[in-house]
């Protein structure tokens, strides 16, 4: 069964639990929410939902698949690949995710990323990035699990980045 769902209205008070859990003002990676983006009102959430679908959508290899970690009707993360041609690709990866807290350390973050890639290898992507801090250990372990290799480190002002590669196999 697929933890992975794409963006749904009908899954806002399930979200908005989520994003109160993970906390105000942090950035949850996966989601596609903007800073400055409003999400309480059934309108605001629609408008979130329906420009996430847009960008799948968009003509090109600029968009992103948008992607809900779901299950027992909780949403607990999101994860998102940026399709070939998205800006910055090179620096912050083709995939980001995210868990809420309580759903930390049960293996779901290797299993959304696994089903993300399959969507990325019938995109006819043969390879991805993934980018995380070094010192994020949980996420270097997804990434490995996943068959991550480490590319380079980069050096930013927030700390050092590793930054991961993953083959994806064509037929």
């Amino acid at each position: 069964m697929s933890l992975l769902v794409r963006p749904s209205t009908t899954l806002h008070a399930a979200w908005l639990e989520a994003y109160e859990e993970w906390g105000d003002g942090l950035h949850e990676d996966g989601f596609g929410l903007c800073e400055a983006e409003e999400v309480g009102s059934p309108e605001a959430f629609s408008a979130f939902v329906n420009r996430l679908r847009a960008q799948e959508a968009s003509a090109g290899d600029d968009g992103c698949t948008f992607r809900w970690i779901v299950q027992a009707g909780k949403v607990l993360g999101g994860i998102a690949l940026r399709h070939e041609s998205t800006p910055d690709v090179d620096v912050i990866g083709h995939v980001g995710y995210g868990l809420r807290p309580s759903a930390r350390g049960r293996g779901l973050a290797v299993a959304a990323l696994q089903e993300m890639l399959a969507v990325a290898k019938a995109r006819s992507m043969n390879r991805v990035l993934l980018a995380c801090f070094v010192d994020n250990i949980a996420s270097v372990k997804t990434i490995e699990r996943c068959g991550g290799v480490l590319d380079s480190i980069v050096a930013t002002s927030q700390g050092e980045v590793g930054r991961y590669a993953i083959k994806l196999s064509q037929p």
